[in-house]
């Protein structure tokens, strides 16, 4: 008798598959480019800022810093936490002018992505279950199975297209009832996929309402982790970012963890280069933080980015830089506004709904059939990505004359597969 293997992974790792519908998505509309031409594709899966003709954009101040890097910045070791300049310009570029009071410490990670891994799984057991939105990055429940843990959702948005805090307090309630600790991922400012984003307001809710659950009879350990990935393109500089003002004073058992990227506010994608940021207003809940953090860091991509670090420090540290960083930010806010006023206008005119959308990089169109729909439009030439409840427009890859006329097109394709 013949012994076929078929596997000899560990029982919790068979069956993975990094199958990625927004990689898979644009795999295909850059090789349908190619034959046939950029100018005949409509490319709209690229979660990063493409200028008009249809380029990545690589800040012109980051380009200059990271060409006057010497050879020893670039590949040197870092430190396993960080540079120290970097960290504390991490702290200084996530809260602005809105630094909230407590202890504050930062790590570098690999991207926002390594901060969310770390708090998934240092501060979170096996089995447990992790709370975010019901429109959330997909990464999020890979994070999630890869530590075995799973992904339990609350509706982002109430009928009335407001933050549905009910149901966001139920879903926090159902996990106590099982758990000491709850980690709680919140995509907020300019969400993605929808470009959502929680009022003063609805943070000074569920501030309120986790500050209760550490308190008898919960007393309950609250992780909450606000994923500003997109931060930078969410508003003005200040006003986006006055809800950090609201992390001050929190209870003990109400740790702050910030997942900070330079990928988006520096254009430093692949360079996999952020921060995780804690505030607490206890010293040895910080200075735990560091410690099983750091320790993280060292078993999985062990140092971070160097030459990252130094860019972004270089930059931070130079007022001329840094004031030609925010003005060259602001061109692309802007941009990205006009594209999302363009889409939202035709959208508005046709008929098509939209998740409602304050800023950010993405549109998300809510729909039943969103893969039958997508490949309808690839028919057409253009590639969008469907999600579980809808389908997700790139705004900020897709240039303004591309998306004149878009949503219309999306609304036939709709239509011709039996969405209203």
């Amino acid at each position: 008798m013949i012994d076929v293997v078929k596997s000899i992974a560990a029982a919790h790792a068979r069956g993975k598959y990094a199958e990625d519908r927004i990689f898979g998505a644009n795999n295909r509309a850059t090789a349908l480019a190619d034959e046939i031409g950029v100018d005949r594709v409509i490319n709209g899966t690229v979660g990063a800022i493409l200028d008009e003709q249809g380029q990545l954009v690589m800040l012109d101040v980051v380009q200059q810093a990271y060409k006057a890097l010497t050879p020893r910045e670039i590949v040197a070791y870092a430190p396993i936490q960080g540079y120290s300049e970097y960290l504390e310009d991490v702290i200084t570029q996530c809260f602005g002018n809105a630094k909230p009071e407590g202890y504050i410490r930062a790590c570098a990670t690999s991207g926002g992505s390594g901060a969310l891994h770390h708090v998934i799984h240092n501060y979170s057991q096996w089995g447990d279950e992790i709370i975010a939105s019901d429109w959330h990055w997909g990464a999020y429940d890979s994070m999630c199975r890869d530590n075995n843990r799973s992904l339990r959702c609350f509706e982002l948005i109430d009928e009335q297209g407001l933050f549905y805090f009910e149901d966001f307090q139920k879903q926090v309630q159902v996990v106590s009832e099982k758990q000491e600790n709850i980690v709680i991922i919140m995509n907020s400012p300019a969400n993605n996929p929808t470009g959502f984003s929680l009022t003063a307001e609805d943070w000074d809710k569920v501030l309120a309402f986790l500050g209760e659950m550490t308190r008898p009879p919960y007393t309950k350990n609250i992780i909450l982790v606000p994923d500003v990935a997109y931060l930078d393109y969410s508003g003005e500089k200040d006003e986006c970012r006055k809800f950090f003002t609201k992390f001050s004073r929190l209870p003990e058992r109400l740790l702050v963890v910030v997942a900070y990227t330079c990928s988006k506010g520096f254009t430093l994608y692949g360079q996999r280069i952020g921060a995780m940021i804690c505030v607490t207003p206890n010293k040895d809940i910080a200075d735990e933080f560091v410690a099983i953090n750091q320790y993280s860091s060292r078993a999985t991509w062990s140092n971070s980015n160097s030459a990252a670090m130094k860019v972004m420090s270089a930059i931070c540290r130079d007022p001329k830089k840094l004031k030609a960083l925010e003005a060259q930010r602001q061109v692309y806010l802007e941009l990205i506004r006009e594209r999302a006023h363009i889409f939202i206008t035709e959208a508005d005119a046709c008929g098509l709904s939209y998740v409602p959308y304050v800023a950010g990089f993405f549109i998300t169109l809510p729909m039943s059939n969103a893969q039958a729909v997508c490949d309808v439009l690839e028919k057409e030439h253009i590639f969008l990505v469907p999600l579980k409840k809808g389908i997700r427009v790139a705004v900020c890859s897709v240039s303004k004359k591309k998306l004149m006329g878009l949503a219309r097109k999306i609304k036939d394709a709709a239509m011709a597969v039996g969405n209203a």
